[in-house]
């Protein structure tokens, strides 16, 4: 991969606030395209188990909201692995409608507990030690970050960030 296509590559930078945010934000995403493959097969085996082998289930909204979170999981995998303009576009998608649900049927299962089960959102991602809440969230923040949008093809290098690059 080239220098110019990627947000990992070392860089010096005009200021200490540059340098910091780039330490932090830059291993972000070398965690979540580990972390969100294996959210995507944990939720997917338990919805695949609930729906076709576990006996007297009868309320299958979280079945299929366990489901719905695997599969936007395996979705922000495929724009962390590929870096494409469209597979930015539908990472910053998954990631937006999956905070808004986690969101949603978090705030509904301390409403309605029965109804919503015990699902990957509920409460915020509980049984899931809260990572659909904060995960999503940091793919934002990483998908929103200068130098990854200009590995996706989404925006150019800032002036200050390509003329003091190093290789």
């Amino acid at each position: 991969m080239s220098s110019e296509s990627s947000p990992s590559m070392p860089a010096a930078y005009v200021n200490k606030r540059d340098a910091l945010w780039a330490n932090v934000v830059s291993p972000a995403g070398y965690i979540l395209a580990v972390s969100y493959p294996v959210l995507a097969l944990s939720t997917g085996v338990r919805s695949i188990y609930q729906l076709f082998f576990k006996t007297g289930v009868d309320n299958y909204l979280p079945v299929y909201l366990s489901a719905l979170a695997a599969t936007l999981y395996l979705i922000a995998t495929l724009g962390f692995a590929y870096r494409r303009r469209w597979t930015w576009w539908l990472s910053v998608a998954a990631l937006g409608f999956e905070t808004f649900m986690t969101l949603l049927i978090g705030g509904w299962s301390l409403v309605n507990p029965a109804l919503i089960g015990h699902t990957v959102w509920r409460h915020f991602g509980e049984d899931y030690g809260y990572f659909p809440l904060f995960q999503p969230l940091i793919g934002l923040i990483w998908l929103f970050w200068p130098l990854t949008m200009a590995a996706y093809g989404i925006r150019k290098i800032p002036a200050h960030h390509a003329e003091t690059r190093t290789v």
